[in-house]
């Protein structure tokens, strides 16, 4: 019984305190202070306008679709780039390839033989391959994130060469 008692005590008091605090809050907050006008108005400038497709027919004259001139882009420059640095770059970018071409053949056998198909390699044993622990998803995501760092390798190398003014058609 005692316990029942504290427990209605406890319920009452809750009530009585949140109905209080609910109380409190509802009154309206007091009025702000008025602003004062003493400053004068602060320079207003002209909105810009924006044309719609229904304001082209009504207007006057020629309409700027690009924009103003002095925002214009630079003109790329017109010197040819350097042949050396050309050819270097189209080396690095062979053997790049060549070494994504070597992980998607290799990622190819593993999901062969994980799939219990033959491998494709033409005679089937592999003399320098010893034995590897690692299951073969593990093996897959390791030569998936190499792939993709060659990948972002040649990106970076593409952004370098076009920043140094080589086009894309002179690496091919």
């Amino acid at each position: 019984m005692p316990r029942s008692l504290s427990l209605a005590f406890s319920l009452i008091l809750f009530a009585a305190v949140s109905a209080a605090a609910q109380s409190q809050d509802a009154s309206p907050p007091p009025p702000a202070a008025p602003a004062q006008d003493s400053a004068p108005p602060a320079e207003t400038k002209k909105p810009k306008k924006v044309w719609t497709n229904e304001d082209i027919p009504r207007t006057t004259g020629a309409v700027s679709v690009v924009g103003d001139a002095k925002n214009k882009p630079q003109p790329a420059s017109s010197k040819p780039a350097n042949g050396q640095y050309v050819t270097s770059v189209r080396k690095q970018l062979d053997k790049l390839q060549g070494q994504i071409a070597d992980i998607d053949k290799q990622l190819v056998d593993l999901k062969n033989f994980s799939a219990g198909e033959p491998s494709t390699s033409a005679s089937g044993i592999k003399l320098n391959k010893n034995y590897e622990r690692e299951p073969i998803e593990v093996q897959i995501r390791a030569l998936q994130s190499q792939k993709k760092d060659l990948e972002s390798k040649i990106d970076d190398l593409l952004d370098e060469a076009r920043k140094k003014g080589v086009d894309s058609s002179q690496l091919r």
